[in-house]
């Protein structure tokens, strides 16, 4: 892609020339650590802060329990799309591609759950009620009858009727609150009346047409995404994204992408070492740190901030100008709560799910089912509840215990078994967005492209010696992609910032190579 810089060995030159130039990373992401890692490729000194006591930022896994062999579960990023060619060729670059395996999603699952008005039901035995109950809203919402649902003067065959019941039901699965009721209003008043113009017979799966290849769909015709609402269009994205068959995993754990980067690294990754300062000069970047119980000041030719833009904005900042200061406060943030129990056994099993997710509703949204990879006899993992928006919000407000026991309590409704002596053995939970230490990920709805793109060049824009990376700066928010490719960008920029001061007798390097390029 333009604009990357190249991510494999660096001309000798240019590595020459770069070193004894000091860089200050602020944050141990996956946004800081890929800036460090191709920094110290091309010759600076690098040195990364991280606040917490761990890295990998909003990449956490967690293991109930020692050992390589003990459940896991994914309490930040959990999922790596097919089509992010970045986030696979640093998997493959850490010799981690033989760890690759497919993530299996939400709605991915015939035998996991649905909650519908009539109760919990099988996935593959939804369609029929699903289809049924969107007749029914369409006739509260439409002029028409429950037997002929219409907008206006329009009628709707089955095939249409299909189409917009299974999404509606990924809406009410995945969308925070305050978006599910215009987001359906949205579906009814816009999208219907496209999909009725498109031959959509080979799209349905199942033997009666009942399952809809969403994906097929909106790649064969992308006029409809052409015609919808901003809000609409922009969280088909998440739709698609969250829904696609083609999703991947590590197995063993997400973090051991940050962790092999942080092993690659010959400078010092320093936890718990917290920035509450920046000042920006002409020929260096102060930055000011609290570590140990003292507060002192580095002094680096550059500095790469990876940090949110809440972070950012508590610390103090000085040589930052009106509208940089402005975005930080622009950007917004979804918070995401997630639950994960240790159980004694993977119950699920028994009644034939092997994987996926079940959409339990109420206030718990999404149940997903990890694989089973530790040793027999040390449990099995389950990402009881993941919520985003306002349900998450108020979710991470709670107590440990009380969230835990509510979530507990909510999902014994769909899965009994939980509730039989002993088999909880433990529970966790991370609430991003909730406290000052923890924010959730960008989002960029009901934003077109033109707003969306200005947004994202004015937070990664640099000011002066001081340059920007992370999710937030991305073409890809929410997404480990998002974060590597900010990195790159941001050291390329870095490395342009001044004239390379070039021996007259070398001549000069070819272009690298984009990063993205295989």
């Amino acid at each position: 892609m333009p604009g990357d810089v190249s991510m494999h060995a660096a001309h000798p030159f240019e590595k020459f020339e770069h070193q004894g130039r000091r860089v200050t990373v602020i944050g141990a992401g996956i946004s800081g650590l890929v800036t460090a890692y191709e920094l110290e490729r091309l010759g600076y000194t690098v040195e990364v802060l991280e606040c917490g006591a761990r890295i990998g930022g909003r990449i956490r896994t967690h293991r109930f329990g020692p050992g390589p062999d003990t459940p896991s579960v994914e309490l930040g990023a959990m999922r790596i799309p097919a089509h992010h060619h970045r986030t696979l060729e640093y998997v493959q670059r850490m010799q981690l591609g033989g760890e690759l395996r497919a993530f299996s999603t939400l709605m991915s699952e015939e035998n996991a759950y649905l909650r519908t008005p009539g109760g919990f039901l099988r996935i593959r035995n939804a369609s029929a009620p699903l289809l049924e109950n969107f007749r029914r809203e369409l006739a509260r919402h439409c002029p028409g009858s429950n037997s002929e649902p219409l907008f206006g003067e329009r009628r709707y065959d089955d095939s249409v009727l299909v189409v917009g019941a299974w999404l509606t039901a990924i809406v009410d699965a995945t969308a925070p609150p305050d978006l599910r009721t215009d987001l359906r209003e949205d579906l009814r008043r816009q999208l219907l009346d496209l999909l009725a113009g498109v031959d959509l017979a080979r799209y349905l799966r199942g033997p009666a047409g009942e399952r809809v290849d969403l994906q097929g769909l909106f790649a064969a015709h992308p006029g409809l995404r052409a015609g919808c609402s901003l809000r609409l269009n922009s969280f088909l994205d998440d739709i698609l994204a969250e829904t696609a068959p083609g999703l991947l995993r590590l197995r063993g754990g997400m973090d051991r992408l940050p962790a092999r980067l942080a092993r690659q690294l010959r400078g010092p990754v320093l936890r718990e070492h917290r920035v509450t300062g920046l000042e920006v000069h002409e020929d260096h970047v102060a930055v000011r740190v609290r570590a140990a119980g003292r507060t002192g000041v580095r002094r680096s030719d550059f500095a790469v901030c990876t940090v949110p833009f809440p972070v950012l904005r508590r610390m103090r900042l000085r040589g930052l100008d009106a509208d940089k200061l402005a975005v930080l406060r622009e950007v917004q943030y979804c918070p995401a709560t997630k639950v994960a129990f240790l159980c004694r056994t993977p119950f699920w099993r028994e009644s034939g799910i092997q994987g996926g997710a079940s959409f339990a509703g109420g206030r718990i949204r999404q149940t997903y089912y990890p694989p089973v990879e530790g040793m027999p006899g040390r449990g099995a993992a389950l990402l009881a509840s993941y919520t985003i928006g306002e349900e998450a919000r108020r979710l991470g407000r709670m107590p440990a215990r009380r969230r835990h026991r509510l979530v507990l309590d909510e999902l014994g409704a769909m899965h009994p078994e939980l509730t039989s002596p002993g088999m909880v053995l433990d529970a966790v939970s991370m609430a991003w967005g909730s406290d000052r230490g923890s924010v959730g990920c960008t989002t960029r709805w009901g934003r077109n492209a033109a707003e969306s793109e200005s947004e994202r060049l004015r937070a990664a824009r640099p000011v002066g010696r001081l340059f920007f990376a992370g999710e937030h700066c991305s073409t890809a928010p929410a997404w480990i992609e998002g974060g590597i490719e900010s990195a790159l960008r941001a050291v390329e920029e870095l490395v342009r910032f001044e004239p390379v001061r070039r021996r007259p007798a070398v001549p000069a390097p070819g272009r690298p190579r984009p990063a993205g390029a295989l």
